[in-house]
């Protein structure tokens, strides 16, 4: 069978579904963003995801993360099988423990206390299948003093610094365009499965895979992390400019905006014969890396002067031709329609003969196991006969069940 990729320029799906993780069971419990994208990347590989919901009428809470049947949902839950199951009831929980003893995996983003309230933390869980690899994301941790706080992708953002140093100088806290400390929990927890999968293979147990919104936002600090931890420097806001690596920074041009890389002597040199200002090598404000950072509010308006007099699209042309590094700032719409977005395939659409939908596609390849995307996100509930039948029950059963409002 030949894995599905989206095809160079066109971004349709074909083929079938990746095999790279298919024989791995996962339990899906998240819910929300940080959760749902961590199941989402071992989904795309031909991981065998059951997402589990509330039965419909039960479930009172906010669909934060937007509607069922919007696009943030769709992006989030595509390549998984779905059931219903109430685990409030005594009968849900064990339903989900008899599920869980040949699972894999299972993921959930509940606030800490409650997966023990309802009977289904690590502990529980494990004891029943020693090999169950459990990760679970959070606000702020699995325990310490902010352990039972409610986690939100802003609130993680704000105090995990970066906040403070997004945005134009003085200009106060600016939140980040994406949730970003989501995204990234989620990202963080599937690489932490992938580990503990490999290291079961040598010791044969699972374990417990913990992260929050605040490691990771805290990790994401990076550099600027790194500047206060072995420096001593208190990052701040620095807008367009690059806080470091100057000039860097947004540009105007005679029709738009671009950015611009220029830093380093030996792209300086380049940049500075493209824009015909061979003086500006030898002046002793801007020859060196030192110079051009302390001067760069000289610098900055002496450059902008110059790139105003052509326009973005001749600027990235000629810039990129001497080996300067300089890009467009693309709306989203018009991103998607660069040639070089489409010849990578990020956006990829399956059609399956029902319906045509569009998805962002995973943003890496393997050469022999790629991802695919072969299935709309679940219908609630979609396939919670079939679910329970390879689990065991019969039809008896399984119309008891829905009666009783079990799943």
């Amino acid at each position: 069978m030949t894995d599905a990729l989206p095809q160079a320029g066109t971004g349709e799906q074909t083929g079938g579904p990746s095999t790279a993780l298919s024989r791995f069971k996962v339990l899906d419990l998240t819910r929300v963003r940080s959760g749902p994208t961590c199941v989402r990347q071992l989904a795309d590989w031909g991981a065998q995801v059951i997402k589990i919901e509330m039965p419909e009428g039960l479930d009172q809470g906010d669909p934060m993360g937007g509607p069922r049947g919007g696009p943030d949902f769709q992006n989030l839950h595509r390549n998984k099988r779905g059931l219903t199951l109430n685990l409030k009831e005594k009968e849900g929980v064990e339903l989900l423990k008899r599920l869980a003893k040949d699972a894999d995996v299972i993921v959930e983003n509940f606030r800490p206390d409650v997966k023990d309230r309802l009977g289904i933390g690590y502990k529980d869980l494990s004891a029943i299948n020693p090999r169950l690899v459990y990760a679970s994301i959070s606000g702020f941790g699995q325990d310490g003093p902010y352990a039972g706080r409610p986690g939100f992708d802003q609130i993680a953002q704000g105090m995990g610094g970066l906040m403070s140093i997004t945005g134009l100088p003085g200009q106060g806290p600016v939140r980040v365009g994406i949730p970003i400390a989501d995204l990234c929990a989620g990202i963080f927890a599937a690489q932490g499965i992938l580990v503990a999968l490999l290291e079961r293979e040598v010791s044969g147990k699972g374990q417990w895979v913990q992260t929050s919104l605040l490691q990771a936002q805290a990790f994401m600090l990076d550099f600027q992390a790194s500047r206060w931890l072995q420096a001593g420097e208190v990052p701040k806001q620095a807008g367009n400019n690059h806080p470091t690596s100057i000039p860097t920074g947004v540009f105007k041009t005679k029709d738009g905006h671009i950015n611009i890389a220029a830093t380093g002597n030996a792209i300086w040199k380049r940049f500075c014969e493209v824009l015909g200002k061979a003086d500006w090598l030898v002046d002793p404000r801007f020859k060196d890396s030192a110079g051009r950072s302390t001067n760069r509010d000289i610098l900055n308006p002496l450059i902008e002067a110059e790139i105003a007099k052509d326009t973005s699209e001749s600027w990235v042309e000629r810039l990129n031709a001497a080996g300067v590094p300089a890009g467009p700032i693309y709306t989203i719409d018009k991103m998607f329609d660069d040639p070089q977005v489409k010849h990578l395939g990020i956006a990829a659409t399956l059609n399956d003969g029902l319906r045509s939908q569009t998805y962002v596609a995973q943003p890496m390849t393997l050469s022999r196991t790629p991802s695919a995307i072969v299935t709309h996100p679940p219908a609630i509930g979609e396939h919670t006969d079939a679910i329970l039948r390879e689990a065991g029950y019969t039809d008896e059963q399984i119309a008891d069940l829905h009666k009783r409002q079990v799943v």
